[in-house]
């Protein structure tokens, strides 16, 4: 059976928040299937090791490190910039840059607020646009990182929930307006992943996950990256403006008698 339709060798993909987790896992699966990757976050420190790494292995892909705040226009644009001068192109944008922190609505600050809604929102906005020109010169592909809070909400994360679910919106809206351009735009809403985040907070890790078992309610950074090559790859081509809900077995209410 042939699988050459999943291929994604000879892009270039710029990942936005790629210095750890679910950013890191997508762009080392980008490089390994032969793209060139764009990796970004707000401390070059913290990217250049992932860049390095990459470079370093037998991943036929090459890496780029920048630091880039996506709440930063400009910063954002030369982003986009020193992503075209390196390579020549864009032909995937993965706006996966965000952050949460977990508070009672009526605890949020507004500068907690905008914090929040500023990285997931208005950072996925501002790496769009900028890149817009080069995504739609010969047809790309953009990939929105949403979450299940914005689906369906989460308790103590009122800013994260609000501003995912704006991002669901603005897929549909985008994936509508841009089809004409042959730019397909599609969205990931993962549920609970193993990243480091997550593991920090909650004490489970990857390494004690058992990716083979269907009853269970938290992933890998892997299988994140395995979807995002899907919407990445011709193989996805009939897929536009869907939001993927990546969460294991779904939350079913269930009326019993007591």
């Amino acid at each position: 059976m042939s699988t050459t339709q999943f291929g994604v060798d000879g892009n270039v993909a710029l990942v936005t928040g790629s210095s750890s987790g679910i950013g890191k896992a997508i762009a080392e699966r980008f490089a390994a299937d032969g793209v060139d990757v764009v990796l970004c976050s707000r401390e070059q420190g913290n990217v250049d090791p992932v860049a390095a790494a990459i470079t370093e292995s037998e991943r036929p892909g090459e890496a780029l490190a920048v630091e880039c705040d996506v709440t930063d226009r400009e910063a954002v644009e030369a982003l986009v910039e020193a992503t075209v001068d390196e390579f020549g192109e864009l032909d995937v944008l993965v706006n996966n840059a965000g952050a949460s922190f977990m508070a009672d609505f009526d605890d949020v600050s507004p500068n907690g607020w905008k914090t929040i809604v500023d990285i997931n929102l208005h950072g996925t906005y501002h790496c769009t646009h900028a890149a817009a020109e080069h995504l739609k010169d010969g047809g790309g592909s953009v990939i929105n990182l949403a979450s299940v809070a914005g689906q369906r909400g989460s308790p103590l994360m009122s800013p994260y929930g609000a501003a995912k679910a704006a991002v669901v919106n603005l897929t549909t809206t985008l994936s509508y307006e841009w089809a004409d351009d042959d730019v397909r735009v599609n969205c990931i809403a993962p549920g609970f992943v193993a990243t480091p985040g997550v593991e920090s907070q909650m004490g489970v890790s990857a390494e004690n996950i058992d990716r083979e078992a269907v009853a269970r309610r938290i992933g890998t950074v892997e299988e994140i990256a395995d979807v995002a090559q899907f919407l990445a790859s011709p193989a996805s081509s009939y897929v536009v403006g869907e939001t993927i809900t990546v969460q294991g077995v779904p939350q079913i209410s269930e009326d019993r008698e007591v």
